[in-house]
């Protein structure tokens, strides 16, 4: 049932990239407009919603940006947004603007952010949006596809050039408090070893996985390192350098551009289904939620649940990569 007191969404997307949210930017827009809504873009965050940085959106605006990588509007973290002054700012900002309700594409401070907004009376639906897939309440979120086909991409080509040279390689892909990323890749690559933030992994056991790995003929061995892991993947392979182990130990830190990139068809249906459910959760008169993947479906689920609680690393999957990895 459309509710006939919204009458114009803002979009907007915020943190870090992710491949797949110009898609869902895109089914946001092009949902509203056939629902009859009036759309506005806000670009660059939360930092653009305190600066006005709002402009109108049709039909054309989001032509052509399906298989584009980053974001259309654009983002930016803002310190001012997380104080009482500067979400009061925002607030009069969307009131003088004539924006009734949010749709918000990003990650957990994005969503936070939302929940925030969603506590002073403005409709809010989240959509999740970080290649790390640590957002709890949904089974993935925009971006996870494509970073991880950037990821396996870059290792099966290092691969090969490890085993050219009887090298070490430790791969470092992103991943500060979540090992999503990396478990997945090392699993999928097959690699040696797996190093995430969630599971203490002893340097002890780096040594015997290498070692084991020349004794047994193998001419490389790859380690996938989270960058938020307790163990260092320089200071890793500068130890196992000093202990001539067999290999040479190289390390490639993968860094952002696993967020680049087109996104995959994964990434830019689910993205577009978020967007479209997004619009549909508001005019039904659901807010102060995200759009959650459970199994096929997409569900509303609440912002205060979602900040609360962070999405754990299955133990199935450690498990997986240390079994096949033998």
């Amino acid at each position: 049932m459309f509710r006939s007191n919204i009458r114009t969404i803002g979009v907007m997307t915020s943190g870090g990239d992710a491949p797949g949210m110009n898609p869902g930017i895109r089914a946001v827009v092009r949902s509203a407009l056939a629902n009859g809504l009036r759309v506005m873009g806000i670009e660059d965050g939360y930092e653009g919603m305190l600066n006005g940085r709002f402009r109108e959106m049709g039909p054309r605006d989001v032509g052509g940006i399906l298989q584009r990588g980053g974001t259309i509007l654009r983002t930016a973290r803002s310190m001012e947004f997380k104080t009482p002054e500067g979400q009061r700012k925002a607030i009069r900002n969307l009131n003088n603007a004539s924006i009734d309700a949010l749709v918000i594409l990003g990650g957990d401070g994005s969503l936070n952010g939302g929940m925030k907004l969603t506590a002073q009376g403005v409709p809010v639906v989240g959509v999740p949006a970080s290649i790390d897939n640590d957002i709890y309440g949904s089974d993935m979120c925009i971006g996870v596809d494509t970073a991880l086909n950037t990821i396996v991409d870059a290792i099966d080509k290092l691969r090969d050039t490890a085993s050219s040279h009887n090298r070490a390689f430790l791969v470092e892909t992103m991943g500060r408090n979540c090992g999503y990323l990396a478990v997945q890749a090392g699993i999928i690559t097959g690699a040696e070893m797996v190093i995430v933030p969630e599971f203490e992994t002893p340097f002890e056991e780096v040594v015997a996985a290498v070692d084991d790995a020349y004794k047994r003929g193998k001419a490389h061995c790859i380690i996938v390192v989270a960058e938020g892991a307790k163990l260092n993947a320089t200071e890793i392979a500068n130890k196992l350098e000093e202990m001539n182990l067999g290999f040479n130990t190289r390390v490639t830190v993968l860094g952002h551009v696993q967020r680049g990139g087109k996104p995959t068809a994964f990434d830019r249906f689910l993205a577009t289904r978020f967007g479209v459910k997004a619009v549909e959760f508001l005019m039904a008169g659901q807010t102060g939620v995200m759009t959650g993947l459970n199994g096929r479906d997409i569900v509303p689920v609440p912002l205060d649940l979602v900040v609360s609680r962070q999405r754990t690393l299955s133990d199935e999957y450690m498990k997986m990569a240390r079994i096949l990895a033998r």
